[in-house]
């Protein structure tokens, strides 16, 4: 056989392979169930509050970001593989380079400054997202603990502005500072979950911690055990909730709907079981849920969880 047919013969299971390649990442392509709305969104699921949009502008600017980097990087490796291969007719080796000062300079810079462009956004929009008001429209402490969720909900349910219940003991782990912004004449109602408790609606897993649509909800994080980490996906973020430290953030529900919460920080044994469902209804339906807790008996607020004492309970007064 001659050489020309021994090259091409054993070219062909390669570009068998080549093929299948090339059809199984087409299989994979195609085969995920997403429709052509899906992938604006890059796999983030759509927002359901006001605030998540910028998170969801943040992620696609990153992802184009990478893209646009690979581009220019895979561009450069296939030029240098194409066009600088040795040639069949000659053996010399090419003229060597050892360094090339205009090219390293430029292989320090660009990535200095996609690094810098990626923190500023990065930092304004995370600066914008934990902001918080003086007077939210709404005010709910969520507490988590092994393995579940509970929710106070800090609201005048009565109406009666001289029933005011924030100075309550149960409530001595959330600093000074933050209880300025709870709403006057808050007597509060709680709900409080179990692992094996389910939504009457959807059978999902987990207490249902409701919402108003339409208005500003201020959620201080609490914790009575350990790190654990409150994650409602479609919001498109999340928040550590800390022993000992208090965190907190607000969103403004825009879509009405049950959706799924979960705690995202690995926590113990039954971390995979600490699931919740949040359903956002309008601002009438809302009220009448807090009053039906109230008729229930379910008044005033179940324990925080782990004080902060010392010098650390009204710290970083200028931080929101």
């Amino acid at each position: 056989m001659s050489p020309n047919g021994s090259d091409r013969s054993s070219r062909r299971p390669m570009r068998r392979k080549l093929h299948l390649a090339l059809a199984a990442g087409l299989v994979l392509a195609t085969a995920t169930g997403c429709t052509y709305k899906d992938y604006p969104r890059l796999g983030m699921p759509s927002p359901i509050t006001e605030e998540a949009p910028r998170i969801l502008s943040l992620w696609q600017g990153s992802w184009f970001a990478a893209l646009a980097v690979g581009v220019l990087v895979w561009g450069l490796i296939l030029w240098s593989a194409f066009f600088h291969r040795r040639s069949r007719t000659k053996v010399e080796v090419p003229p060597q380079t050892r360094y090339n000062l205009p090219l390293e300079a430029l292989y320090t810079v660009v990535p200095i400054l996609i690094v810098g462009v990626l923190f500023y956004f990065t930092a304004r929009d995370e600066s914008k997202l934990i902001e918080t008001s003086d007077k939210p429209d709404h005010v709910v402490n969520v507490v988590a603990y092994q393995w579940s969720w509970g929710f106070n909900y800090i609201a005048d349910v009565d109406g009666d502005k001289s029933s005011d219940n924030t100075s309550d003991k149960e409530l001595d782990a959330i600093p000074d500072r933050m209880v300025k912004s709870f709403p006057e004449g808050a007597e509060g109602v709680y709900d409080v979950g179990t692992p094996g408790e389910r939504n009457p609606q959807n059978n999902d897993p987990g207490p249902t911690l409701w919402l108003p649509k339409g208005e500003k909800v201020q959620f201080v994080l609490t914790s009575r055990d350990v790190i654990h980490s409150f994650w409602v996906v479609p919001f498109l973020m999340k928040q550590d909730v800390i022993p000992g430290h208090v965190n907190r953030f607000e969103v403004t529900p825009d879509k009405e709907g049950t959706y799924k919460g979960k705690c995202s920080e690995l926590c113990g044994a039954d971390h995979s079981r600490m699931l919740f469902n949040v359903k956002i209804v309008s601002p009438e339906r809302y009220q009448k849920h807090l009053e039906d807790l109230a008729d229930k008996g379910q008044t005033g607020y179940i324990p925080a969880g782990t004080a902060t004492t010392g010098d650390a309970k009204n710290a970083e007064t200028n931080n929101p």
